[in-house]
Parts: C-alpha cells; structure tokens; sequence
C-alpha cells in the first residue's frame, strides 16, 4: 500500500472510488469541482500493489467569519470496501495532517462521524464556539489544531467553498 499525493492521472480512480464508496456521484462531482478550480489544497490517494486507487482524502481551503486563517477542511474521505478496518483512512489523515502542519496551516475542520475523527485527535467545534452553515450538525463537526494557538480569538461561522452546498 503507498500513500501519496494525487498526480493527474488519478482523477478516474478517485472518481470511481468516491461514487462507489458513497453510493452517488455528489463526492466526486464535488473532487472534480474543486480541483477544476484549484481549490484542493491536498489530496492524497492510497494505492493498491497494482496501482488502484483504493483510498483518498481532500482538504480544501475554509475561511472563518469571512476571514483567511490558514485553515482547511477534510472532506471527502472515502477507502475502498475492501481496505476497511485496516487502518488506512487514519493513516491517510495523520499523513495529511503531517504534510499540512509542515505546509504552516493551523486547524482542519471536519464534519463527519465524531468516533471516527476523535480518534484522529479532532475535537468538536461546538466548545469553541466554531460552527458551520448546515444546521443540527453541532456534534459532527469538528476541528483539529495544528497551531498551538491555531483557537486562539477565533469563533463563528466556518465557511467550506460554495462547491460544498451542491452535495
């Protein structure tokens, strides 16, 4: 298994992945969106011993309140049905979240399944007075420190790219 950043030529393997895995195409029309216009700041892919893509997490750039803080969102991450239970996607988030850390960026942002992502050392968004457009989500979404003082002043509305709202 390799873990590495999304070149070009994986484009069909992350869109067959994520329309597999989430059993539409709102993921991967929304991968496609995004690097179509730039806005991954991360993808990484995890390849299978023949090369297929059996795993893959985005992060793409949020503000808060409006405001550029170095902060970015996870989202989607998706591992092939095959490949679950092996500890793949916490690999894939602990290799992004290192690559991110060494890029300078200060949190990441997450709204997913709060067992899953606690794992991960994400903590719910909520008790730092973060939330997000979509309403009833205050126990899913959550945030991760890269920056000691990554919360320091900072609260409100986390806003993902209008890329998101279409899903």
């Amino acid at each position: 298994m390799l873990i590495r950043v999304e070149i070009g030529i994986d484009a069909p393997g992350i869109d067959a992945l994520l329309r597999r895995t989430f059993n539409r195409d709102g993921e991967a029309n929304l991968v496609r969106e995004l690097r179509e216009d730039g806005l991954i700041t991360l993808g990484l892919v995890a390849t299978d011993d023949e090369g297929h893509v059996v795993g893959y997490v985005a992060f793409s750039p949020v503000s808060i309140e409006g405001e550029e803080l170095q902060w970015v969102g996870l989202a989607p991450l998706a591992v092939d049905e095959a490949y679950r239970g092996q500890g793949l996607a916490r690999q894939m988030v602990y290799e992004g979240l290192d690559s991110l850390n060494e890029f300078g960026y200060a949190a990441v942002v997450t709204l997913g399944e709060p067992a899953l992502y606690g794992r991960f050392g994400f903590e719910r968004a909520a008790q730092y007075d973060l939330r997000c457009r979509w309403p009833g989500t205050e126990d899913a979404f959550m945030v991760h420190r890269l920056a000691d003082d990554a919360l320091n002043g900072v609260h409100g509305l986390v806003e993902y790219s209008d890329h998101f709202n279409r899903v």
